[in-house]
């Protein structure tokens, strides 16, 4: 049964290499109807990673540490279990750790961006009306002391504007890096305040306004969810103490290394990532659509 096992994932392996191959000698079209090359992908995949705080991790050290994390839980899969099928499928799983966190890493960043907007709006209509900044230098300036994680996005954006003092360029590089409709709203005010002048401390303080209520109505949402998301981790701790127990009764290692016994374990374990992953997805908070993104 292992043997079949493993002569499947090998052919599935192959095939998925070879035609992986194929497709990237071929691009393909995006959403928007244009053409994706390799280097497109790659250039995504750099922007992805700089908006979780990954700045100076490519894509290639990112695919190797989910490789070195598969292989880890592979081979601590198979000092408890002997290697088979459930440790394949452990392997697996362990190796999209690393996609999860990276995930979880975008996603608290995110957040983080998305609740300190109210107060840069704020910081912005003090630097751009009481005190009489340039719109651009503003922004520089209040995006530089915000938050942690979306200083990288205005340190290059502060690089491209002292290349080539173009404002909407400079807001496309913040736009590509920070992906968050608060941040596409706020520069597109500034943007056309820019170019064409208006009332924009009337437009600032409604815009921080409305902010505000959106950032109060997400942390709410989060906080009720707080009992289902520690109840999720249960998903992972009861089955997997289960299997240490049984490990421990009797000959119970002796019966996990059986032909049936591997494909129940390898099952469970597919049915516990799917319930986590499952689980994770309907507790999801919907974000805000992008209406700026170009």
């Amino acid at each position: 049964m292992t043997s079949i096992a493993l002569a499947l994932l090998a052919a599935v392996g192959t095939y998925l290499l070879i035609t992986s191959r194929r497709r990237s000698a071929t691009a393909r079209p995006d959403r928007s109807g244009r053409v994706l090359s390799a280097v497109d992908i790659g250039n995504r995949l750099e922007v992805s990673l700089q908006r979780a705080g990954l700045d100076g991790v490519s894509p290639v050290q990112f695919a190797g540490a989910v490789a070195s994390v598969g292989a880890l839980g592979l081979v601590a899969a198979s000092v408890v279990l002997g290697f088979g099928l459930p440790s394949l499928v452990i392997g697996v799983a362990a190796a999209a750790t690393p996609v999860g966190a990276w995930r979880q890493r975008r996603i608290a960043a995110h957040r983080a961006a998305q609740e300190s907007w109210p107060r840069l709006i704020e910081e912005l209509r003090v630097l751009t009306g009481s005190v009489g900044r340039p719109i651009p230098q503003a922004l520089i300036e209040v995006g530089l002391r915000g938050p942690v994680e979306i200083r990288s996005a205005f340190v290059a954006a502060q690089r491209e504007w002292a290349l080539t003092t173009d404002f909407e360029r400079m807001i496309s590089v913040l736009k590509q890096r920070l992906d968050d409709p608060s941040a596409d709203a706020t520069f597109e005010t500034l943007l056309i305040a820019h170019q064409v002048g208006g009332d924009i401390d009337r437009r600032l303080q409604a815009l921080a306004e409305d902010r505000r209520v959106d950032v109060g109505d997400r942390k709410e949402a989060a906080a009720k969810q707080a009992g289902a998301r520690f109840a999720r981790w249960f998903v992972i701790i009861v089955p997997a103490g289960m299997a240490v127990a049984g490990l421990m009764v009797g000959d119970g290692r002796a019966a996990y290394g059986g032909g049936l016994a591997q494909v129940l374990i390898a099952t469970a374990v597919v049915l516990i990532v799917g319930c986590w992953i499952w689980a994770g997805r309907i507790m999801v908070v919907p974000d805000e659509q992008r209406v700026f993104d170009r």
